[in-house]
C-alpha cells in the first residue's frame, strides 16, 4: 500500500527531528519541553500507532510507535530534570 510507505517516510523524518532534542536533554540535564506538550504528544502518537495497526499499515505503525517513544523519553526527562 503506497499510503503506508508515505506515512512511514513522514514518520521517520519526524522521529529524526526529535533525536537531537532527546540527546540534548540527556547532555544538559535540563527540561527542554513542557510536561504537558510531551505527555499529550506521546499519548496521541501511541493512539495513532494503534489505529495504523488496525488499518494494516505495519511500517507506519512501527515508526509512529518509535516516534511516540521518543516523546515518552522527553516526557520522562521533563519529570526528572527540573529546569
Amino acid at each position: 500500500m503506497w499510503q503506508d510507505i508515505v506515512l512511514m517516510i513522514v514518520s521517520i523524518l519526524l522521529s529524526y527531528a526529535l533525536i537531537p532534542q532527546v540527546i540534548k536533554g540527556f547532555k544538559s540535564k535540563r527540561r527542554l519541553i513542557s510536561t504537558e506538550t510531551s505527555i499529550i504528544t506521546f499519548l496521541g502518537l501511541y493512539v495513532a500507532s494503534y489505529i495504523y495497526l488496525t488499518l494494516n499499515l505495519y511500517f507506519t505503525t512501527i515508526v509512529t510507535f518509535i516516534t511516540g517513544t521518543l516523546w515518552l523519553i522527553l516526557f520522562i526527562q521533563s519529570m526528572i530534570y527540573k529546569k
